[in-house]
């Protein structure tokens, strides 16, 4: 059995420096994927727009700039207030989104109280993934042998 801890929010998708839209959100930790951290956007499109990545990058990104390549995160200031910016870059484009840091740091809060950093390894369940690795498949049990 495994623990799901999520948050709803708004980012703002940063058009311009002074002019974003909102991009309603969510970010989802499960212990049985304890290294990622998940995020859902749901921009209007016909299927939401997934995204997962290091928990540990999230972490620094909340305290300092961190990440290479397709996901970068740092903190900063809007309107007087904390904010965290992630930075995404897929084959399909970029983007640069703005959230409120006082949810997310509260919501990546729980994510730690739940499953300390450095402790992630024992939320993996290897003898089930080496179970079913190991599992014989349906077309091997058919199979004659031959090759």
């Amino acid at each position: 059995m495994h623990t799901v801890v999520e948050r709803e929010l708004e980012l703002g998708l940063l058009l311009t420096p002074e002019r974003s839209i909102p991009v309603p959100a969510r970010l989802a930790y499960r212990t049985d994927d304890p290294y990622a951290v998940h995020i859902t956007f749901h921009i209007g499109s016909e299927a939401p727009v997934h995204w997962t990545f290091a928990r540990e990058l999230l972490v620094e990104g909340v305290f300092r700039p961190a990440g290479e390549g397709d996901v970068r995160i740092r903190p900063g200031r809007a309107d007087g207030h904390a904010v965290i910016r992630l930075a995404l870059r897929s084959p399909d484009g970029e983007a640069l989104l703005q959230a409120p840091a006082a949810p997310v740091s509260a919501w990546l809060e729980r994510t730690l109280r739940l499953v300390e950093p450095g402790k992630e390894l024992e939320q993996v369940a290897f003898d089930e993934a080496l179970s079913e690795l190991l599992a014989v498949a349906p077309s091997d049990e058919s199979s004659d042998g031959a090759a």
